[in-house]
C-alpha cells in the first residue's frame, strides 16, 4: 500500500532528463512511477498528489501535470457510470484542466464543420427582409457560444432537417464544451 508514501529524491535513468530537455528518457521516468503507483490495490490520490509536487518542486511542471491528469483518470474507473460519462467529457475536451488547449481544438473543429455544412444551402430568415445577411461562419459561432448573440441564431431557420438538427446539437455541444472550459479553468485556477 503506497498511501503515505513520500519522497525525498526521485533517480532519473540519465543525467539528461533531469535537465527537463523533455526527452524520451525523462516521459519513460514518469510513465514508469505512473505504472507504479497504478498496482497500487484500489485508488489513493495521496501517492499522484506526492509525485506531483515532487516534480513541481524540481521544476518539472509537465511532468507533475502528467500525474495529476493520470490521478483523474485513475479516480473516474471509481465514480458512478454519470460522473465517469462526465469525466471522459472533461478528459477529451479540457483534460481535466491540465490541457486547456483542447477545448480551442474542439471549438475551432466544430467551427469548421458548422460553417461548411451550413454554407452547402441557404436558410430560410425569421422575418422577411429584417436583420443582416446570413454568414455561416458566424452562425456557426453564434451557435456554439452560449452566451450573448451574434444576431445569426434568431434570424434565420431551416427547412432542412439535417441542417436544423445540426444546428440543435452545435447548441447543445456549445453549453457542454463552455461548461466543461468553466470547469477545466476552474480545476486549473484552483490548483494554482
Amino acid at each position: 500500500m503506497l498511501d503515505g508514501f513520500s519522497y525525498d529524491s526521485i533517480r532519473f535513468a540519465d543525467a539528461s532528463s533531469a535537465a527537463g530537455d523533455g526527452g524520451t528518457l525523462a516521459r519513460d521516468d514518469v510513465a514508469r512511477r505512473l505504472a507504479w503507483i497504478r498496482r497500487n490495490p484500489g485508488y489513493s490520490p495521496q501517492p499522484y498528489e506526492q509525485l506531483a509536487g515532487w516534480y513541481r518542486q524540481i521544476g518539472h511542471d509537465d511532468d507533475a501535470r502528467r500525474v495529476l491528469l493520470s490521478k483523474q483518470r485513475h479516480r473516474r474507473l471509481t465514480l458512478s457510470s454519470p460522473a465517469r460519462a462526465w469525466g471522459h467529457l472533461l478528459d477529451v475536451t479540457v483534460g481535466y484542466g491540465y490541457r486547456p488547449w483542447l477545448a480551442g481544438v474542439w471549438l475551432l473543429i466544430l467551427t469548421l464543420l458548422g460553417a461548411l455544412a451550413f454554407g452547402t444551402q441557404s436558410p430560410m430568415p425569421v422575418k422577411q427582409g429584417e436583420g443582416a445577411p446570413f454568414q455561416p461562419l458566424v452562425y456557426t459561432l453564434d451557435l456554439l457560444i452560449p452566451i450573448g448573440g451574434l444576431g445569426q441564431r434568431t434570424g434565420w431557420y431551416w427547412s432542412n432537417d439535417g441542417l436544423q438538427w445540426l444546428a440543435y446539437l452545435l447548441i447543445a455541444f456549445g453549453w457542454m464544451l463552455t461548461t466543461a472550459v468553466i470547469a477545466g479553468v476552474t480545476r486549473t485556477l484552483q490548483k494554482s
